[in-house]
């Protein structure tokens, strides 16, 4: 019997020390978890998925490169005002850079798509990573996070309901 009970606790003890390790980031499941969001919240029938995501792929390449530019202008020293201001402007250039390969490829996703879908589309896209990064985080909140502070409405509850009163704060309504 003793063996049994030391058997059992250094299994709940190896399963709870293998659940409390961080979990991999895999870029391919992210970013199949990605489409398959964009698809159910845009409601993509599966012809139009099958033409919007090899644009849309093509576009995050394409930001990627920039982005991956981006990161390097990071790592300067700051006690270098005329190489600190190079560096700005090359990381304004980049971000509008972005911003131009963004805007063109809305344009390409609308001759395949009405723009009702990539308007959703683009909502989809905001909301998903929104919601990745608040998964990522909530380990590491403390446990009154989902508490206003100082009278401010909960963000994470609908139209600012109160936990407390069930009243919205904005009209006073339930």
């Amino acid at each position: 019997m003793k063996k049994i009970v030391v058997l059992f606790s250094m299994l709940v003890c190896v399963l709870s020390v293998h659940a409390q390790q961080p979990q991999q980031f895999d870029p391919a499941k992210f970013d199949a978890e990605l489409e398959q969001y964009i698809t159910t919240e845009a409601g993509l029938a599966p012809k139009e998925a099958a033409a919007f995501f090899p644009l849309y792929r093509e576009m995050l390449r394409k930001q990627r490169l920039c982005y991956d530019e981006l990161r390097r202008t990071r790592h300067m020293d700051s006690k270098n005002d005329k190489a600190c201001a190079d560096m700005i402007a090359k990381r304004d250039k980049l971000e509008i850079q972005m911003k131009e390969i963004q805007q063109q490829y809305h344009s390409k996703f609308m001759r395949v798509l009405p723009a009702g879908k990539v308007f959703r589309i683009i909502n989809a896209e905001e909301n998903f990573h929104r919601n990745a990064f608040r998964r990522v985080t909530r380990p590491m909140a403390m446990p009154n996070m989902g508490r206003p502070m100082n009278g401010m409405p909960n963000m994470n509850r609908p139209n600012g309901m109160n936990r407390s009163n069930g009243m919205n704060r904005s009209s006073g309504r339930k």
